[in-house]
């Protein structure tokens, strides 16, 4: 099974992608929503993440979760970009939460893959913790 994890930093899709909990080193690393108000710009990003999904073959998406409100409440860019994901209609979509997560951190002796890069290590660990 193919799992992409994903986190959503500003405008910033983070991806990164597992197969049978091994980590591929994939060209594209996160995709961006250059202007979320610019129906052109939704629609590119859509087209973008679709032919991700399809090119990589994804059976499931899972997204870290961000606090709707309160002092680490995601923007209203990431709400907008999570809903998109939510809407393709190739894959499951599972969000998991960040406190899930670090327990998941705790429980396990995490060994992050050379190849990864710093800004993917919550989007990896997601990916890992749907497992």
């Amino acid at each position: 099974m193919k799992l992409c994890g994903i986190e959503l930093k500003s405008n910033n899709v983070i991806l990164v992608v597992l197969d049978d909990n091994k980590y591929c080193d994939l060209k594209i690393k996160k995709l961006i929503l250059e202007d979320d108000e610019k129906q052109g710009d939704i629609r590119q990003f859509c087209n973008d993440f679709l032919l991700f999904l399809e090119q990589n073959q994804i059976d499931k998406v899972v997204i870290k979760k961000r606090a709707k409100k309160g002092n680490f409440a995601g923007g209203a860019v990431t709400f907008k970009l999570e809903g998109l994901i939510q809407l393709n209609p190739m894959c499951e979509v599972e969000l998991i939460s960040p406190q899930a997560i670090s327990s998941f951190e705790k429980k396990n002796m995490i060994d992050f893959p050379n190849e990864l890069k710093k800004y993917q290590e919550q989007a990896y660990l997601t990916a890992l913790c749907s497992n």
